[in-house]
């Protein structure tokens, strides 16, 4: 059986579709907005037919919340700690060609989930871009801070970080309040020091409409402050960042955001390709399986 495979990283909204050689570098992908919730039932397998059809006759990893309640089929958690020997024992296969790999959980004594984040994260590990030992940050609408120890998935947690600031800013007595620029700056770095020692966080985002209202904090300025106390508090939440040097598996603004609220929080920063360690992941699990 051949090494090269398809691997799909299937997402909430949006999925990306990857063509992996033999060796495992990306040939070819395709992004679109093609998540669970936009797919049928019966979609699936047409979607999958498409991709083989264009790539050629490979077997498929399919990746992430694909293997969800809300997916194609329901793939049950593997437990932390975990390797990617564990996922591939724990890959539902479909007709020979379909492996649905599974999230992985943490319980007891806090309870936790991921879907698709294992992969990038035991990829990373894999394809050496990051040490056996690490902590891995991965920003997006539900940050994920993952402890690696010995290349396995130890520990790890999820941080509704970005949710909170888009139902801030949608709803509710902000709303209106953040429709200004978010980027580094004086703001937000003001908003980062609030929000690292917050222990009261509700009241911090509170201060938000007060500092606005008695003219201490510039209209414009105030998605940048809000923005700055919620990742402030996941960052300084931590325990671990002071002293550490973070991975990011991210890019792009969000990830700047986050390597600067590390910085000011006593941390360093390394950014990593996310394409290139879920594609090593995806690769090594295939092999594997």
């Amino acid at each position: 059986m051949s090494d090269a495979c398809i691997a799909i990283d299937w997402g909430t909204t949006n999925r990306r579709a990857y063509l992996l050689g033999a060796d495992g570098a990306i040939r070819d992908s395709i992004r679109d907005d093609r998540g669970v919730l936009e797919m049928a039932p019966d979609g699936y397998r047409r979607d999958i037919a498409a991709f083989r059809s264009r790539w050629g006759a490979l077997p498929v990893i399919a990746v992430g919340m694909v293997g969800s309640t809300r997916g194609w089929h329901d793939v049950p958690y593997v437990p932390a700690p975990t390797d990617l020997d564990a996922l591939a024992a724990a890959c539902l296969r479909l007709d020979g060609e379909v492996a649905i790999v599974p999230g992985v959980a943490l319980t007891g004594p806090r309870s936790d989930v991921m879907r698709g984040e294992e992969i990038q994260a035991l990829g990373a590990v894999a394809a050496r871009l990051v040490p056996a030992d690490a902590l891995l940050a991965q920003p997006g609408t539900h940050n994920k801070w993952i402890s690696m120890q010995g290349g396995r998935i130890a520990d790890f947690a999820t941080a509704m970080t970005g949710e909170l600031f888009a139902l801030l800013k949608g709803h509710g007595i902000l709303a209106g309040m953040l429709d200004g620029a978010v980027a580094d700056g004086e703001a937000f770095r003001a908003g980062i020091a609030r929000g690292a020692e917050a222990c009261d966080l509700a009241t911090a985002l509170f201060e938000v409409r007060a500092s606005v209202l008695l003219g201490t904090l510039a209209g414009e300025d105030a998605a940048a402050f809000a923005s700055g106390v919620l990742i402030g508090a996941d960052v300084g939440a931590r325990g671990d960042v002071s002293g550490a040097t973070v991975q990011l598996l991210a890019t792009g603004a969000l990830a700047d955001l986050y390597a600067a609220a590390i910085r000011l929080c006593g941390g360093a920063t390394v950014t990593i390709d996310s394409h290139a360690a879920f594609a090593a992941g995806a690769h090594a699990l295939w092999k594997r399986i």
